[in-house]
């Protein structure tokens, strides 16, 4: 699994990175976050509201103030549907 943090690099997208990382850590998955502040990005993703949380390439969700509750539940449907199409996840949060 993928995920990436893209932002301006403002209090908002830290704020979004640092806890995407804390649900990562506490679902188990083993990967690293990456946080990207390359606003061009978000264009190319035709999307125009920072920050974005982007698993395997898709927009999972956008704008500021997300909640652990928001992002653990991005992470873990993410995880279902790896589950369903493939009978296991590649990532290894054990959901």
């Amino acid at each position: 699994m993928n995920i990436q943090v893209i932002g301006s690099g403002c209090k908002t997208c830290k704020q979004l990175f640092d806890t995407t990382k804390k649900v990562a850590e506490e679902l188990k998955i083993e990967t690293e976050v990456e946080y990207v502040t390359d606003v061009s990005k978000l264009i190319e993703m035709g999307v125009m509201t920072s920050p974005v949380l982007v698993i395997d390439g898709k927009v999972f969700l956008t704008g500021g103030g997300k909640s652990e509750d928001e992002i653990k539940k991005a992470l873990q449907n993410k995880c279902s549907d790896e589950n369903k199409s493939k009978g296991s996840c590649s990532c290894n949060c054990n959901s």
